[in-house]
């Protein structure tokens, strides 16, 4: 199974799947060169910051092995606290509260399927350079405009002005001919 790559410097992500072992038996906190991931990260050195296995359970430092456990945590990670209500007023939980919830451990395993790096030592080239394909700007769909041809023209509008000008034409014609045909209806007879 690939091993996602998610490598950051100065808050831009850069993406690179891994297929290779290298990353198996390693622990979050530890640095490693960037030689050991890909040729071209060169003089590159890297810090593990965190990863998470293939169900989404994230390795958490301080449990040893790449295990799945189920730890009983409180305040702090892994735990996002809603507040007590007592009566009608929301007062926040301000102690006692413990979960138990499942994580994995430091170490990376070929359970992993994605690993967070972060650039402690930048090498030779830019990353920009290294991946050219992630460094292109994003495209906005609708800034860009695209040009109409015959058959998708679209007709154009009459301005609410001319619409009206064009009724009162039209309702005035519908009177004329209206009038002209009861001026033929009302000829007046000859008296014998």
């Amino acid at each position: 199974m690939p091993q996602k790559l998610n490598i950051s410097e100065n808050g831009k992500a850069w993406k690179l799947e891994l297929e290779a072992e290298a990353m198996f038996g390693k622990n979050i906190g530890e640095k490693i060169s960037g030689k050991e991931i890909s040729e071209n990260l060169e003089g590159y050195e890297l810090k593990i910051t965190g990863g998470t296995d293939s169900s989404g359970f994230a390795h958490k430092v301080g449990v040893e092995g790449p295990e799945r456990k189920k730890l009983l945590l409180t305040k702090g990670w892994g735990m996002h606290q809603r507040p007590r209500r007592e009566g009608k007023k929301k007062t926040p939980n301000t102690g006692g509260l413990r979960m138990r919830k499942t994580v994995r451990g430091q170490q990376l395993s070929e359970k992993t399927a994605q690993i967070n790096l972060t650039v402690e030592k930048v090498g030779s080239k830019k990353l920009s350079e290294i991946f050219p394909e992630q460094n292109k700007p994003k495209e906005n769909p609708k800034t860009e405009e695209k040009p109409q041809t015959p058959d998708t023209e679209k007709p154009t509008e009459i301005p609410k002005e001319e619409k009206q000008v064009q009724e009162k034409l039209a309702e005035e014609k519908v009177k004329e001919e209206t009038q002209k045909t009861a001026e033929t209806k009302e000829e007046p007879k000859s008296n014998e």
